[in-house]
């Protein structure tokens, strides 16, 4: 599972599975742990995502990829 985080490092979104479904793209998983959630992008949508990457983004998320796992902060 994917885990995606707010703004205050709290969990917002659990990402359970990611599939293709007809012409979408289909995320099914959790907001705030508890509200299972299924989320469905079009390809018009994902190609206006792909519009707001430029080459900076583009070489800061190649590095992002291979970055070490971040330490978690004891309790």
């Amino acid at each position: 599972m994917v885990k995606i985080y707010g703004a205050d490092n709290k969990e917002l979104m659990t990402v359970a599975s990611i599939s293709g479904e007809g012409d979408t793209l289909v995320i099914k998983g959790k907001i705030f742990g508890a509200m299972p959630m299924t989320a469905k992008l079009r390809p018009e949508e994902a190609r206006a995502l792909l519009r707001m990457l430029n080459f900076k983004l583009v070489l800061f998320l190649l590095r992002f990829l291979f970055k070490p796992a971040a330490k978690k902060a004891a309790k």
